[in-house]
């Protein structure tokens, strides 16, 4: 994923779900598209799924529309009432 950049949202989520820079890097540096979004509300996006070096999976939803740096819309890690294998809606 190489640099990046937080929106307001996404970092406060990072912070309430503790999910370190450290994590994030490790999970977008192999992260793969699960869903295509491109006709989000602001610019187009995507959900990826990456995993962090203690393989804690991580949805980051991404764009890279409006900047050269790649920015985190929000990330969660996906929750398996939801999920299938962290990459299949149920």
């Amino acid at each position: 994923m190489g640099e990046f950049e937080f929106s307001r949202h996404a970092f406060k989520r990072a912070v309430e779900r503790n999910i370190s820079e450290i994590e994030i890097r490790a999970a977008g540096a192999h992260a793969r598209i699960i869903e295509d979004y491109p006709d989000d509300k602001y610019s187009p996006s995507c959900l990826l799924l990456g995993f962090t070096e203690q393989r804690r999976p991580l949805h980051l939803q991404v764009s890279c529309a409006d900047s050269a740096l790649v920015k985190i819309i929000t990330l969660y890690e996906p929750d398996s009432n939801k999920w299938i294998d962290s990459s299949r809606r149920r």
